[in-house]
């Protein structure tokens, strides 16, 4: 069984942001990083106040970042009492997502494959992640961020699949920011990243029969890598 992330994710230690022109930008990433690795748990409130004095910000930044993680389903806002972290998906809703996925991503990915050129493959290239494997930051921050580039990667090619309502609906889940917050494991990037690569050899190739089969492939493997989740 995949064991989830540890109670304590130390390597993710409160600290003060450093002041920027980005600041708003860096307070979110903070928040981010910190609901997909399950520092703040699912269901958790979050206090501004408390938010405030551990990254040393003012309340401003704060709000907005946690108004565009609303906005991404993340977190959500309750009348007179403030944040919570989303609830966890549950189980149906999981393999409702996955039923979605395996209709239409295999689809788009064969279309994409057919429509594919050398700057929409540099684009997927970038996206897919594989060049950064071997990146020796922090694990915790490497699976926050790889959670955020499959989902870049996945839209991407359904932006190159040329239907904008698949795109859409797809965006609209917030799929890829969901799963990744029902475990932490090493498993679950280090295999992505494999399909990652099979995907690239067949959209360099232009072959939209292996692009459908790699999606399909990925995607079920992604939903078999993720069901312990609920044991």
């Amino acid at each position: 069984m995949i064991s989830p992330i540890p109670a304590d994710p130390s390597s993710l230690a409160s600290k003060a942001i450093p002041r920027s022109n980005g600041l708003a930008e860096d307070v979110y990433e903070a928040i981010f990083n910190q609901l997909m690795v399950l520092k703040i748990a699912p269901g958790a409130r979050i206090t501004v106040d408390n938010l405030v004095k551990e990254f040393n910000v003012s309340h401003t930044p704060i709000r907005e970042a946690l108004g565009r993680l609303e906005g991404e389903g993340l977190v959500v806002k309750q009348h007179l009492i403030g944040y919570r972290a989303a609830p966890q998906i549950t189980r149906e809703r999981f393999d409702e997502l996955y039923e979605l996925r395996l209709l239409l991503e295999p689809h788009a990915a064969g279309k994409a494959a057919a429509a594919m050129d050398a700057a929409k493959l540099a684009v997927l290239r970038e996206a897919a992640g594989v060049m950064s494997r071997d990146d020796d930051t922090d694990e915790r921050l490497r699976y926050s961020s790889f959670a955020r580039q499959d989902g870049l990667f996945h839209d991407s090619i359904m932006a190159f699949a040329g239907n904008g309502l698949i795109q859409e609906t797809l965006a609209f889940q917030h799929t890829h920011f969901h799963i990744f917050r029902l475990m932490f494991h090493r498993r679950v990037t280090e295999e992505a990243l494999d399909e990652h690569q099979a995907l690239l050899d067949a959209f360099a190739a232009g072959d939209a029969k292996a692009a459908r089969e790699a999606m399909r492939i990925h995607i079920e493997r992604s939903r078999d890598r993720l069901l312990p989740a609920f044991d």
